[in-house]
């Protein structure tokens, strides 16, 4: 299993237009992903679970995977945060 830290780097945070980006980027993985913050761990494959975590922008996230492809898993998610999920501004 590997873990790594994201910051939720876009000015909306992680509302439903970036959730589905992540969600539908992850579901090209074979790999378990796991989103953990706020106290909550959800599936970060789910749009719902996502939403769920309702992160601002600023916060904070652990993202383990676990599985196969676990590392460019872990990748492609790190670079979609860093990007700021590909949203102006």
């Amino acid at each position: 299993m590997l873990e790594r830290e994201l910051q939720v780097s876009n000015k909306l945070g992680l509302h439903a237009r970036a959730a589905a980006k992540l969600v539908q980027l992850l579901s090209g993985f074979q790999s378990q992903v796991t989103l953990l913050g706020r106290g909550r761990e959800v599936n970060a494959k789910s749009i719902m679970g996502v939403l769920l975590l309702a992160a601002a922008p600023g916060a904070t996230l652990v993202m383990r995977a676990e599985g196969a492809d676990e590392a460019e898993a872990l990748a492609a998610a790190a670079a979609l945060f860093e990007r700021g999920f590909d949203e102006d501004g």
